[in-house]
């Protein structure tokens, strides 16, 4: 069990509909931007969709967060549970998971993830090259449109679609994929969340660095972008939740 929740911020579209879901079963609640709600001291937040979870993610919040309608791999909950859930918040009868957040440096700027890091050439079908070091040790060096530094959380999204294993939430671990490599035997990798290397060796096309939904700032030739976790973020977890392996058992089902 969990502590009772009677304050909760909400963040992202609808949230006036959410407000009224969840005031109807006897909990306040404080409608507006990840700053702003957070700022109000409630007791948990939350998103309403992926952009509203990482806005939240990125104000690292002292609550835990509750995901609504934002994919499986923070063991969201459907908007049209949100009635059955409220309950459940009010009563404490919840529990929580931790995930990692990632710091992308690229020298000029800090920026946190919580699902992904990416290095992709700003011009589609433009190849670059990158070397990838964890703790210093060589992974590999390779020709690529890019590459994607996924948390447990984000193994589920982009970097599954280009290869990678779907990894148990929590895990201090990232996995590594490139997107669209020149040559197609290369390797996935697993590494430790900690000290991960990634080096533009080309100067042949402009590469963008991004973290989760946005854009960062840019890698050129010779230019070094750290990866290394920094803190977590905690998640509601409840009957409702999707599972992270949800996507894949149901694509199973359906052979």
């Amino acid at each position: 069990m969990s502590p009772e929740a009677r304050r909760v911020g909400i963040v992202g579209e609808d949230a006036e509909r959410a407000a009224t879901t969840l005031s109807d079963a006897g909990l306040e609640s404080v409608v507006g931007s990840a700053e702003g709600v957070l700022d109000a001291d409630p007791d948990l937040a939350v998103g309403l969709g992926e952009s509203a979870v990482l806005a939240l993610a990125r104000e690292r919040p002292a609550v835990p967060l509750l995901p609504v309608g934002a994919g499986a791999g923070l063991r969201s909950v459907s908007t049209e549970d949100l009635e059955d859930v409220a309950p459940r918040l009010l009563a404490g009868d919840w529990a929580t998971e931790t995930h990692p957040l990632l710091a992308v440096d690229d020298g000029t700027g800090r920026s946190l993830a919580l699902l992904d890091a990416t290095l992709a050439t700003a011009e589609p079908a433009r190849i670059s090259e990158f070397t990838v070091t964890s703790d210093g040790e060589l992974v590999a060096r390779f020709r690529a449109d890019g590459i994607v530094a996924a948390t447990p959380a984000g193994t589920v999204g982009y970097a599954r679609d280009a290869g990678a294993p779907v990894i148990s939430p929590g895990s201090s671990v990232l996995a590594l994929v490139a997107i669209a490599p020149f040559a197609t035997t290369l390797d996935h990798w697993v590494v430790p969340a900690e000290d991960v290397c990634i080096t533009v060796e080309r100067d042949d096309a402009v590469v963008d660095v991004l973290a989760d939904d946005r854009t960062v700032g840019h890698a050129s030739v010779g230019e070094q972008v750290q990866l290394s976790t920094d803190g977590s973020v905690r998640t509601v977890r409840v009957p409702e939740s999707t599972s992270p392996f949800a996507r894949r058992g149901a694509e199973l089902e359906k052979l």
